[in-house]
């Protein structure tokens, strides 16, 4: 790319700091991300570890539930305030102004005012996530990591394991469902909410994400304390993006570029997910998840051909530490574990029995769409439930989730599609999406999240390392350019990045290594914000670069990359071959 106009070039470099303001005011960086992780070699080497290659031949949920275990072995949910520094919602706002609104940011973003429906806003959103600790303005420099840079937390103090926070997470999941189980991209569709980003990948029933979990239809309405956690988002969220192969959907954008059939089935598909009939099994989870109900309801048993009762309230306490569960195939077991001391021979006044309340729901096969059923639901609970309408109420909301998707009336353009097959190696993969890259926005914005720096202009890069590196400036905070020197060859020289890729600054300063190349523009970066007057010059060669700013600082590369990098002031920047 010979030339960038301001904006692009805005965007572009955005593909390198990835940060969720960048993610939601550039929708095609979400997919970007995972088309970077797909060609990263990291993932394909998975493909050969003896807990995936025993799975050959085998379908794709299987391998998909070995996935998450596989995740929830080596990765860590990170939500670090300041693991990618601090920034502050001014400086952020006069950055995107020329592409959103700031009112709008500040309706759609959690760092900006958006509190969110009845949850958020209850829980405070500045204290849910910590956010307290600083002043109304100061804001986290939320990046989103590469599966490398995932990978990289274990060179962190305190983590022994890889990590990322939800938007990493996801990505990990889409690309690694691609690589790892062959789910066809096609079924792999990505929804961000303004806290929160999770896939639904179509196989089944449907599956979701949720950050290092997946949660089936049966797992979604089974009222544990999880998986209500994991419904927070689509239950209380306006999703602002969808991102799948074919293209996106924003909120606030009145172009989309999905293809508006892949968006439909989305629709419907979600939809499908997020409902459950009721039935004894989903009657016993709301039971679960509404624990205050519990006080009115109790259970019978067949002791020897009499029966005993138990305290609803009672026999849910025994799940805790048991792995047999109120209203599925494993009750009667649980039953079994149950005191006899627990239960009475006599009914339990002012309790109704759950047999008798599923008896009806299963004879009856009660629909809550019926008023009649509803009806008949609310006169066999009225003698006991104070306000019997509420707890109907309470029970269609349960099994009833309606997704708050970004509306359907956009103008969709037809896009041409990431087009990978699951048949694919890695290598027919990068050269797919290299020829792809010509006519879609997406792939080419991969190569420069994948950080290929023979296949990219460097200016975006360069960009992002001066503007978007608060770790590398709070680390230098006391030190003159020559303890910062010596700093960053006290680092062991290597990357983090295989081949001719960068590491941003924060990435090798959070991660305590780093090529000399990278080391380079850690120093030029701190420079280029301690000594705005200062011209900068990087020489990059085969096996030195060279940085000169009122100083000569050289360092070891083993990169190979040969480039010039001219830094003037205020950030122009010339990049041009040696």
């Amino acid at each position: 790319m010979t030339c960038m106009d301001p904006k692009e070039l805005e965007k572009y470099s955005s593909a390198y700091t990835l940060s969720d303001m960048e993610v939601f005011v550039f929708p095609e960086l979400m997919y970007s991300l995972v088309l970077a992780n797909i060609m990263s070699p990291v993932i394909w080497r998975w493909r050969e570890l003896d807990c995936f290659r025993k799975l050959e031949g085998k379908g794709a949920y299987r391998k998909l539930l070995r996935l998450r275990q596989y995740i929830m072995d080596e990765y860590d949910f990170n939500l670090d305030l300041e693991t990618w520094g601090l920034t502050d919602k001014q400086t952020e706002l006069r950055r995107f102004s020329p592409f959103i609104a700031p009112e709008q940011i500040a309706a759609s973003n959690a760092l900006f005012g958006y509190e969110g429906d009845r949850y958020y806003f209850d829980v405070d959103i500045r204290r849910h996530f910590g956010l307290d600790r600083y002043t109304e303005d100061v804001i986290p420099y939320w990046k989103t990591e590469t599966v490398e840079a995932m990978d990289a937390f274990r060179f962190k103090p305190n983590y022994t394991r890889g990590a990322g926070e939800c938007v990493s997470l996801s990505a990990l999941y889409a690309a690694a469902a691609f690589i790892v189980c062959g789910v066809p991209l096609d079924d792999i569709f990505m929804i961000l909410t303004p806290l929160h980003s999770q896939d639904f990948i179509d196989i089944g029933d449907g599956i979701i994400t949720n950050n290092r979990r997946l949660v089936t239809k049966a797992m979604w309405f089974n009222g544990t304390e999880i998986s209500n956690k994991a419904q927070r988002a689509l239950r209380n969220e306006q999703v602002t993006i969808v991102a799948h192969r074919t293209g996106y959907v924003h909120c606030l954008y009145r172009q989309a570029t999905m293809d508006p059939k892949a968006y439909q089935r989305l629709r419907t598909r979600l939809r499908s997910y997020l409902q459950a009939d009721l039935n004894m099994l989903t009657f016993a989870s709301f039971l679960r998840t509404y624990k205050d109900f519990q006080q009115y309801f109790q259970v019978c048993r067949d002791c020897h051909g009499s029966p005993q009762f138990v305290k609803a309230e009672v026999l849910y306490a025994y799940e805790h530490g048991s792995k047999y569960r109120v209203g599925d195939e494993t009750f009667e077991k649980l039953l079994a574990e149950v005191n006899d001391e627990d239960f009475v021979w006599s009914p339990i006044p002012g309790r109704l029995r759950c047999d008798q309340i599923c008896g009806l729901i299963e004879e009856r096969r009660l629909s809550l769409d019926r008023p009649s059923d509803r009806e008949m639901l609310r006169q066999a609970l009225a003698p006991v439930i104070p306000d019997p309408d509420q707890f109907i109420r309470d029970l269609e909301g349960f099994l009833r989730i309606e997704p708050r998707l970004p509306s359907a009336d956009k103008d969709f353009v037809p896009t041409d599609p990431v087009d990978l097959a699951v048949q694919m190696d890695r290598q027919e993969v990068i050269a797919a999406l290299a020829e792809q890259r010509r006519t879609n926005k997406v792939a080419d914005l991969a190569f420069y999240a994948f950080r290929d720096m023979t296949a990219c202009d460097w200016r975006p890069f360069v960009k992002a390392a001066l503007e978007r590196s608060p770790v590398s400036l709070a680390r230098a905070q006391g030190k003159d350019l020559h303890q910062v020197y010596d700093w960053l060859g006290q680092m062991p020289n290597e990357s983090i990045y295989e081949g001719p890729r960068l590491a941003q600054p924060d990435e090798v300063v959070n991660y305590q290594r780093g090529d000399g190349l990278e080391k380079a523009f850690v120093l030029a970066s701190i420079i280029y914000r301690q000594y705005p007057s200062t011209p900068i010059r990087i020489e990059a060669g085969s096996t030195q670069v060279v940085l000169e700013a009122g100083g000569t600082y050289t360092f070891a590369s083993d990169k190979g990359l040969r480039q010039v990098i001219e830094i003037g002031q205020p950030g122009q920047i010339r990049c041009h071959g040696p």
